[in-house]
């Protein structure tokens, strides 16, 4: 480590978007990743902001809170919204990207920058001096993560689980039927693979009644987090549960039968060649055994080959409301900077806003100025805020919606026109401030 330069820690979503903040400032960063040296449970190769769970960030439209969200990190020059674009894979209103060319081409960008070096090494404990961003993401290594506990107490841990991947020759598409909910996008963006009631509730049986992957006693005492529920657990409250979540008919129409099917799982492009879809919102701990028998129920899916099973991993986060700034400095020790989900920002590009905001931050602590806090009628303000609200009682994990953002002066009943409106008022100020930094 430099010591006049800013140490990133994790080459993760929010690690990259960090150090691309730095670098554009003009200084130099010290980026420490531990891949392919050590592994992660969850992560499969090297690259840098590699997507574990899913392909999706979330819906596009800047009416909508992920959409707000995204836009106000290109306003500050996201890296990761720019390779996202570039790579896009169609998705509806959503913006999906086919995650191996995203991957790669982050990685080309941060490897090709003169100021950001890159060290392929642990690093076992929080360094003591100079300004570090702690981006270790959800999946810190044992060393470090047991040295964030014994230098600021207890953290909290939960569970998360990715989605199967099959390949798309394997889809019986005389029992699927290519649409995009309420028809946005265009027409082949999902396969949508429908199920009548007596298909949904053997389904239904064989999944609740499944053998899961055995967890190591340790990980028993754990919680799941309510974000990324496995299929099984969720399925486990109510026969109806999954028709209300991942496999809720509405705004389909199966051309077959020209109604609204009884449940619906949606298959989304996992890559621009087409050749692979993950089963959208079927996180799930079965043993793969039980994955490719119960999920081979459905219909579509009855020759299914499975290029890529469900797992489930450890997913680490801070109690952040009593040891961060809204600026995600360490109170007490401002020249710390932790970014990315394990501050309890829950998602993909909530992760990467904190790595901006950190990174931003990080050199304005190096030049002597006041920090950016975002106002808490934008987006990104409002979550920092969250992570860093003393009152948060029983503290988890918060992705973007629009209730985390204060209400508009004046009532609009209409839901579509209020989140609009909530939407505008926030990029304004965002924009107003994004040409000013």
């Amino acid at each position: 480590m430099t010591k006049n330069n800013i140490t990133v820690i994790g080459a993760g979503l929010a690690g990259v978007e960090a150090a691309w903040q730095i670098a554009k400032r003009g200084y130099r960063v010290d980026l420490f990743e531990m891949r392919p040296g050590k592994m992660t449970p969850a992560h499969k190769t090297s690259k840098y902001a590699e997507l574990v769970c899913s392909n999706s960030l979330k819906a596009m439209r800047t009416e909508s809170a992920a959409g707000m969200l995204k836009e106000e990190m290109r306003l500050l020059g996201s890296l990761l919204i720019e390779c996202a674009e570039k790579c896009r894979v169609p998705a509806g209103g959503a913006l999906a990207v086919d995650r191996d060319r995203f991957s790669e081409m982050v990685t080309d960008v941060i490897e090709a920058e003169p100021l950001i070096n890159v060290h392929h090494r642990e690093v076992e404990k929080i360094p003591d001096d100079g300004i570090v961003i702690v981006a270790a993401g959800p999946l810190a290594s044992d060393s470090l993560a047991t040295d964030i506990r014994e230098k600021f107490g207890g953290s909290l841990s939960f569970f998360d689980a990715a989605a199967p991947i099959v390949s798309a020759e394997s889809i019986d598409m005389t029992k699927a039927f290519c649409q995009s909910r309420y028809d946005r996008g265009d027409s082949d963006d999902y396969i949508n693979c429908p199920m009548n009631k007596e298909e949904y509730e053997a389904f239904y049986s064989a999944l609740i009644s499944a053998e899961r992957a055995e967890l190591h006693e340790f990980e028993k005492k754990k919680n799941v987090y309510e974000g990324c529920m496995p299929v099984e657990i969720m399925a486990s409250r109510g026969q109806d549960t999954l028709r209300f979540g991942p496999m809720k008919p509405v705004g389909l129409t199966d051309p077959k039968t020209g109604r609204r099917p009884w449940a619906v799982l949606q298959l989304r492009k996992e890559n621009v060649a087409g050749d692979a879809y993950n089963l959208v919102g079927f996180q799930t701990n079965l043993k793969f055994s039980e994955q490719k028998r119960v999920f081979s129920m459905i219909p579509a899916l009855k020759n299914a080959e499975f290029l890529r099973y469900g797992v489930m991993h450890r997913n680490t986060f801070l109690n952040s409301p009593k040891m961060l700034n809204p600026d995600f400095s360490v109170r007490g020790r401002e020249n710390l900077f932790f970014a990315g989900q394990i501050t309890g920002v829950e998602g993909y590009m909530e992760s990467a806003s904190s790595g901006i905001m950190a990174g931003i931050n990080a050199v304005r602590r190096l030049e002597g100025k006041e920090s950016l806090v975002l106002p808490l009628e934008s987006m990104i303000g409002a979550l920092s805020r969250y992570v860093s609200n003393e009152a948060v009682e029983a503290f988890q994990p918060m992705g973007a919606n629009f209730g985390v953002l204060p209400p508009l002066g004046e009532k609009i009943r209409d839901k579509k026109l209020r989140y609009a409106a909530l939407s505008e008022r926030g990029l304004k100020l965002v924009r107003t401030i994004a040409e000013g930094i």
